[in-house]
């Protein structure tokens, strides 16, 4: 094989708390994780020259040191002794920036196939500690599907497949800092905590509607603080038949849920028209078949 073609996939946070914070600056947290089917397509070459040669579609993004593409190519290549260098081009959708965990999961991907393409004696539990080093949601993203998320988000639990749904996801034309959002945050500000237990057993049960209803994310009281537009957009989708809707991660996209393509459609273009937002996506929920496996396809 000298080259293979990858797709990182999106996340968002159905339900999402913190509990304290760690003598290293991470935070404890506790959070429902979920992928969904809005992708960055990756594709790796092998080389005849060494090096990693990384180029994207958008002009702007960083394609050295400063992208965890390169990282993790970086790493896999001086920890495994690999000889060849590689040729990585990236096709990137999931907004930057945005709470989806784009970069994370484009890192996650390139673990993946660097794996297969050089066919490294790595285990998912080796490479996920590998991912761990590069970013929290790094191990999260080479898992995928469904999972409680514990400690910084390294701490791992498979849960049962989600409902099947249609997913908007609308970033507004604003930039968040992640680290300023924690930096922000206070326990003492923080007036409902989502109930993590229901939540796995509206999970178990299939019950979107009761998931839906026990969303939560405590980070939503410092973004949604800042930039009421993520307010607003929250709920002009409950308005158009949207389940229920939230922010994910720190922000700022919102996402929301809906039983049919149409109501999904509707409900994308008055938050576009609405609120100017062009980066809205409506896709669905993905969901690891039978829970086999964690590799990234």
């Amino acid at each position: 094989m000298d080259k293979i073609d990858i797709f990182a996939r999106a996340k968002i946070n159905t339900a999402l708390d913190v509990t304290g914070k760690r003598e290293d600056g991470y935070h404890d947290l506790r959070m429902i994780m979920q992928t969904v089917n809005l992708c960055d397509n990756i594709s790796i070459e092998k080389s005849k020259e060494t090096g990693i040669e990384l180029t994207s579609n958008l002009a702007w993004l960083p394609c050295d040191g400063r992208n965890l593409i390169y990282r993790a190519a970086e790493v896999l290549i001086d920890r495994c002794g690999i000889k060849k260098g590689v040729k990585i081009k990236l096709f990137k959708r999931i907004p930057a920036a945005a709470g989806l965990a784009g970069g994370s999961s484009d890192c996650a991907a390139t673990l993946v196939a660097m794996r297969r393409l050089f066919g490294l004696n790595i285990s998912n539990t080796e490479l996920m500690k590998i991912g761990e080093e590069l970013g929290a949601d790094v191990p999260y993203c080479i898992m995928r599907g469904t999972a409680l998320a514990e400690g910084k988000g390294e701490i791992l639990t498979r849960l049962p497949a989600f409902p099947d749904a249609y997913v908007l996801l609308a970033k507004p034309p604003i930039n968040v800092s992640t680290p300023a959002v924690f930096k922000e945050f206070s326990m003492d500000k923080v007036e409902k905590r989502p109930d993590i237990e229901k939540m796995i057993s509206c999970i178990e049960n299939n019950d979107l509607q009761g998931i839906c209803d026990n969303m939560c994310n405590v980070l939503e009281t410092v973004t949604e603080k800042n930039y009421p537009i993520i307010k607003d957009i929250k709920q002009a989708m409950l308005d158009h038949k949207a389940l229920g809707s939230m922010m994910s991660g720190s922000g700022p996209t919102v996402f929301g849920f809906f039983t049919t393509y149409e109501d999904g459609i509707e409900a994308l273009k008055f938050v576009r028209s609405t609120y100017h937002v062009k980066e809205i996506y409506l896709t669905t929920v993905f969901n690891i078949k039978q829970h086999k496996g964690t590799s990234v396809n």
